[in-house]
């Protein structure tokens, strides 16, 4: 007689088109330890590859790979850019100067096509210089209205801490609700649509801190370091002399196919109660185990963090081959999705406690669950 099998139903997040892997059964998971891939990988290399996998892994591949032939290092920058181009997430990249920041934001837009603009902030900005005003034609005798550079499919806001709040207000509309409003009219801006912001962490002198409405409405926030000894001497042979450009390998068009394709991975309801988790713990640390951060957090994530950390997953899993999110891809994007929606404490800041060194925490803390497909011939055997 065969004993009966006793298996978690799965649970969707949004709808899906196409699954080609079995439904994944949830385990316990001692904490710290990562997830493993579905069994039926393992045990059988050669099976059809998910046509998620089909499609989309070369042009990403191709794509990646021209950034990779301009932009020195900076891998991680590189593979947050595609997350987010592919997550329909904005992008703020933090870093001293010099470190190819503009560079890679150029080297992208080569490599997708499309419009592309870039607005330098400055402390005499005015929000009409970036959406667009009301001008009036003598001619006429009536106003007509002239649409900013921001209508372009990237968007590169270089030294976005340079302006006042008001200026950089003037995105907040357009990178939640793609649109802008000119002269009481609302216009749709085209699609695909990012903002690649950048900003210099080490200046105070004529610079503005980003407000938590704007810093709230960016999916990732990349931090962006001094290349390596050997990265440097790599960048002086390549850059100094003919610097190579990027061909362009992906068309509008692409993009959004790639966009809806990011759109149907599969997400496991324990995997999104993993995410939800990793939120929650920002908002309630005593609750999870995390009572030292109490006097720490002053507010923790908001509902569009759990979002854009969900998307962000999604699209990790797409880079990396798969058409279903992992536990792991969710712990590998948390921290940039996470750590510039928290809003610290006075003693916290006065401490000069780094908000990544928080997130960090709470997902070394948190246990991942452990995703493992279903049998789906002990169904049939039991009568399930």
């Amino acid at each position: 007689m065969t004993e009966p099998t006793t298996n978690v139903p799965d649970a969707r997040v949004g709808e899906r088109t196409a699954y080609d892997t079995p439904s994944p059964a949830v385990h316990p998971l001692a904490a710290g330890e990562g997830a493993t891939p579905p069994q039926s990988e393992r045990e059988h290399p050669t099976q059809q590859v998910p046509q998620t996998q089909q499609s989309y892994g070369a042009p990403l591949e191709r794509a990646m790979f021209e950034v990779k032939r301009v932009v020195v290092g900076q891998d991680r920058m590189v593979e947050r850019m595609l997350v987010g181009l592919l997550a329909r997430g904005h992008l703020l990249l933090e870093g001293v100067p010099g470190v190819a920041k503009t560079l890679a934001v150029r080297t992208l837009a080569d490599v997708i096509g499309g419009s592309f603009t870039r607005l330098q902030f400055t402390p005499d900005l005015m929000p009409g210089d970036i959406v667009g005003t009301r001008v009036w034609r003598p001619s006429a005798e009536s106003f007509d209205t002239e649409l900013g550079p921001i209508f372009a499919n990237l968007v590169l806001a270089d030294e976005i801490n340079r302006a006042p709040a008001k200026v950089q207000s003037a995105l907040l509309e357009a990178m939640a609700e793609k649109q802008v409003s000119v002269g009481g009219q609302t216009y749709a801006l085209p699609r695909p649509f990012l903002v690649l912001a950048t900003q210099n962490p080490i200046e105070s002198e004529g610079v503005y801190q980003l407000p938590e409405a704007q810093r709230d409405r960016f999916l990732l926030k990349v931090h962006v370091p001094h290349p390596t000894e050997v990265e440097e001497l790599t960048i002086l042979q390549r850059m100094s002399v003919d610097p190579p450009r990027a061909h362009r390998t992906l068309s509008i068009e692409d993009v959004e196919r790639l966009q809806r394709a990011t759109d149907e991975v599969f997400v496991h309801h324990a995997v999104a109660q993993y995410a939800v988790a990793l939120v929650m713990a920002t908002r309630e640390p005593a609750r999870y185990g995390l009572g030292q951060l109490d006097g720490v957090i002053e507010l923790g994530a908001s509902p569009r963090g759990t979002l854009g950390l969900v998307a962000a997953g999604r699209a990790m899993a797409l880079l990396r081959g798969r058409d279903y999110v992992l536990p792991g891809d969710i712990a590998d994007i948390a921290s940039d999705v996470l750590a510039h929606r928290l809003v610290l404490s006075f003693d916290a800041v006065a401490d000069g406690v780094d908000p990544r060194s928080v997130t960090d925490l709470v997902v070394s803390t948190l246990p991942q669950p452990r995703v493992a497909p279903a049998q789906d011939g002990a169904r049939h055997e039991n009568g399930i």
